[in-house]
């Protein structure tokens, strides 16, 4: 019961951090945080083709995020799917690595 305790921390942490630094990085639009592991941000501002957004950003960046387009195929375009399932540290650096991206 403690761990599953442990692991439910460490999301509300990571979803922190996401929801935090994201904003900083350039991408301040969210849906509402209420998934369990999941982030879906608003990329409108930079790219209406969450696909191609998606592929430079893995490519240009190194982040991977899952494009909206997998979810809804007629708002989709405009959302990028981001899992904060994996470390606090990995959160830090996936901020990091965006907003020196999106600042180039």
């Amino acid at each position: 019961r403690a761990e599953m305790e442990d692991v439910k921390h460490g999301y509300e942490e990571n979803r922190r951090i996401l929801t935090d630094g994201l904003p900083k990085a350039g991408l301040d639009k969210f849906l509402p945080v209420d998934g369990a592991f999941y982030l879906y941000a608003d990329i409108s501002r930079f790219s209406d083709d969450s696909l191609d957004f998606a592929k430079r950003m893995l490519n240009e960046a190194g982040v991977a995020a899952t494009p909206g387009l997998d979810f809804d195929p007629v708002d989709g375009r405009h959302f990028l799917r981001f899992c904060y399932a994996g470390s606090a540290g990995e959160m830090h650096e996936a901020v990091k690595r965006i907003g020196d991206w999106l600042k180039r």
